[in-house]
């Protein structure tokens, strides 16, 4: 009895690890309810109860990751039989393209980071003019994410930041290369450099925030810049250049705003923007990356021309679709790394550790999907609005897409309103071209309100709780306050080009 009573709160300690109190208890009364509502209210409530559920976890992502509550979540509804497991792998295999793209692909541009770390290098160290720089961080953001991945230009990103940091640091306070060093602890800092660092701070914090908005830019405009659009390209049959054509007359306008708002941030200095690098931070800068280059021998320009190579080949691929999208990054990987001899298993295993998190966490979405389809829980909603007229559809679409991924993840959001409304048009309810133009909102509106906040997009939430977050003092409040501007101008520009232009 006494090992049992030390047993169970050992369990319970272990349960959700390090997440708080109130949260494993919340989790706890969710798994607990959950059947008795079933079996008292029935299904169709038990489910919507379900869908709130998830969605909280997905909006408590800083607190634990949403695996782990929303995988038991999923797992209680398939035995209470909200779904059956017949019907999630029924889901799962007819969305295996994007499982396979989050794979693949993800893990095959991991092996590209030191090209894009060399590109992003470059433009910082040799553009001075800080609102020029500004635009070119969001404009290779967003080129980079319409073909490659937005984590992995975001962690090329973070990675930059965190190496400068790191390198000004270290030389102010006063330790040299192989001492001990803490890049956290500002002890050392004689006080002209803590301003200094105050300044640099605010300079990579802008150019961060920059460059994450670049990726939604240019995520939202190709069938591989979000996960979500290769899955709303699966069901509307459309190829590369097909999803980049249907998609501009919103994502266009949107990228042109986008780049004109990041300039006018830069040129006002509103919403903590417009901070500059000082000069002598800039010179330590540029003197380690002289000294690294020079140590540089032709065996690292030559893994460097084979990134740039690959990179040409996957931009080939992907335009004339020579394969699916996650065969195109598993090739991707296989060239990289015999070209580049990275041949260790520990070595291709951390290319795996971005993506197969969030993979894992997709087949999640799926199961709740699978629920939403066997209880019919949305035909309501999109009965509703298909009841609406047609002018105004689109428009109703984006909305409530855009609503729901500022809170939540939007990849979930965009799967529930394409399946529904692709159920719609195989029921001959809507015309091909009227389904064309509610994918499209689907997809914009997932895509572009979601940078209001970390919950929604998964390039934020990965930057918010990376290394270099605590280091420039990038907090929860400040993140969202400097997106602000973004999500109102990408917002309302997405809107009006959505009633106006499909």
């Amino acid at each position: 009895m006494h090992s049992l009573r030390s047993f169970l709160p050992a369990v319970y300690s272990n349960f959700l690890g390090n997440s708080p109190e109130w949260y494993k208890n919340l989790i706890v009364i969710f798994l607990f309810i959950n059947p008795l509502i079933n079996e008292l209210m029935g299904p169709a409530v038990s489910g919507w109860v379900l869908i709130f559920e998830f969605i909280f976890t997905l909006t408590m992502a800083l607190r634990c990751y949403p695996l782990q509550p929303g995988g038991l979540l999923a797992l209680e509804a398939v035995v209470i039989h909200l779904s059956e497991p017949a019907h999630v792998y029924r889901e799962i295999s007819a969305n295996l393209p994007v499982i396979l793209l989050l794979m693949f692909m993800v893990a095959g541009i991991y092996f590209m980071k030191g090209m894009l770390l060399f590109v992003f290098t470059k433009l910082l160290l040799n553009v001075r003019n800080k609102t020029s720089l500004a635009l070119l961080f969001t404009l290779m953001g967003a080129a980079l994410s319409a073909f490659l991945d937005a984590l992995t230009v975001t962690a090329v990103l973070i990675s930059s930041a965190v190496g400068f940091y790191a390198i000004y640091h270290r030389v102010v306070s006063g330790c040299h290369p192989g001492m001990e060093y803490d890049r956290s602890n500002d002890d050392a800092l004689h006080e002209e450099h803590r301003l200094e660092l105050d300044e640099f701070r605010a300079f990579l914090r802008s150019l961060l925030m920059h460059g994450a908005v670049g990726t939604a830019l240019g995520g939202v405009s190709t069938l591989v810049g979000e996960p979500q659009n290769l899955l709303i390209g699966e069901k509307m049959g459309w190829y590369f250049n097909e999803f980049f054509i249907n998609v501009a007359p919103v994502s266009m306008p949107v990228l042109f705003c986008g780049l004109l708002t990041t300039v006018i941030l830069e040129k006002t200095g509103w919403f903590g923007y417009g901070g500059r690098i000082p000069q002598p931070v800039f010179d330590i800068l540029k003197q380690y990356d002289h000294e690294a280059h020079a140590r540089w021998g032709m065996k690292e320009r030559a893994a460097l021309y084979m990134q740039f190579a690959v990179a040409i080949f996957l931009i080939v691929a992907l335009a004339f679709h020579l394969a699916e999208v996650g065969v195109i990054g598993l090739t991707v990987i296989i060239l990289l790394t015999s070209l580049n001899g990275i041949t260790e298993e520990h070595q291709l295993g951390h290319a795996f550790e971005e993506s197969l998190p969030f993979t894992a966490l997709l087949v999640v979405f799926f199961t709740i999907v699978s629920v939403i389809h066997d209880q019919h829980l949305f035909t309501p909603v999109i009965e509703a609005v298909l009841a609406q007229d047609l002018r105004y559809q689109p428009v109703m679409f984006f909305i409530a897409n855009g609503l729901l991924s500022a809170i939540s993840d939007n990849v979930f959001v965009a799967t529930v309103y394409i399946n529904e409304v692709a159920d719609a048009f195989a029921a001959g309810r809507i015309s091909q071209a009227h389904f064309n133009s509610l994918a499209v909102a689907i997809n914009t509106g997932t895509n572009l309100p979601s940078v209001a906040t970390p919950n929604g997009q998964a390039a934020f939430l990965f930057l918010l709780t990376s290394a270099v977050a605590p280091l420039i003092r990038l907090s929860y409040m400040r993140m969202v306050i400097m997106a602000l501007p973004y999500t109102i101008v990408l917002s309302v520009t997405g809107l009006l080009a959505v009633w106006y232009l499909l």
